[in-house]
């Protein structure tokens, strides 16, 4: 007959539940939801477009073809051709590259300054953060995109302006982040033993402090790729952006509302990228968090 310890078996002992890994937990929560699969997806494909644009694109982005301008759709030129006879979907592929380029390079801009203000400000308080926060308040109080508008349109527009303009407008997310995260972070008792141990404020920040308050802005950082991506959109559809004859799908959305009448699709189609390219970042951005945050596992 089964021993008993304290009313259990060991029997029931043994039949006790592996343990899940850290990983596996946080793949199964975050692959949970198809509309994050899907919006992975989407991100996969314009990675390898962006990467593979020179074999992908049919025709050179750039190449005029006067004879054939505001071309219908056809085996041809499967979206048409805009009013110079360039094919829409060699610009519409070659502007992917492009639109991961603002992503990625204006959002790690912000994130380098945000969370290096953020830290700064958390760790030694008092008058930095006043100063530090402060600034962020000020920044904040006029909307991103109108500041991202006035930067680009003081500096003259193209795409160096363009990451610059962006980079400053949305820092102050990372910033107010970080600081919150350190404050938090900074009464644990490994911080405490870390400044015992005689622990220089450089390492303790970077070494101890940093690791644990990342991820909550990878999430955040994720999310304002599509921001990134959209703002930048805007900005080249108001003239203010990526210069022509560079492929921009904002300035295509622009050039195609032109004649929007006669060539619906030269508008529509840079219009349905930006959407689902922004759309599958905030899904993943989303996704992230809910796997992330065990607050938020499975309400998402």
């Amino acid at each position: 007959m089964m021993a008993a310890v304290n009313g259990t078996t060991l029997e029931q002992f043994e039949e006790a539940p592996p343990r899940v890994s850290d990983l596996r937990r946080f793949l199964r929560v975050f692959l949970g939801r198809k509309i994050v699969v899907f919006g992975m997806i989407v991100i996969g494909m314009l990675l390898l477009t962006a990467l593979f644009a020179p074999w992908l694109a049919p025709y050179d982005p750039n190449e005029p073809s006067l004879t054939n301008t505001l071309a219908p759709p056809s085996s041809a030129h499967l979206l048409g051709t805009d009013s110079l006879g360039r094919d829409t979907l060699s610009r519409i592929i070659y502007g992917s590259r492009l639109a991961l380029a603002v992503g990625f390079i204006a959002v790690s801009i912000a994130a380098l300054i945000g969370m290096t203000l953020g830290l700064l400000a958390g760790f030694y308080g008092k008058f930095v953060n006043a100063i530090i926060m402060r600034s962020m308040d000020a920044i904040m109080s006029v909307p991103m995109i109108l500041l991202a508008v006035t930067i680009s349109a003081l500096l003259g527009g193209g795409l160096k302006n363009v990451l610059i303009a962006l980079g400053i407008a949305l820092i102050p997310p990372y910033a107010r982040q970080m600081c919150s995260q350190v404050l938090t972070v900074k009464q644990n008792d490994y911080i405490t033993a870390a400044r015992a141990g005689g622990a220089s404020d450089l390492r303790i920040m970077l070494a101890h402090m940093l690791p644990n308050c990342f991820p909550p802005l990878i999430v955040l950082m994720t999310m304002q790729i599509g921001t990134a991506i959209l703002s930048e959109a805007s900005l080249s559809f108001l003239g203010i952006g990526i210069k022509p004859p560079d492929a921009a799908w904002g300035s295509m959305v622009s050039e195609g509302y032109q004649n929007m009448l006669r060539a619906p699709v030269l508008s529509i189609a840079p219009g349905i990228a930006i959407m689902l390219v922004v759309f599958a970042f905030n899904m993943v951005g989303d996704g992230l968090r809910d796997a992330l945050d065990p607050k938020l596992r499975g309400t998402l």
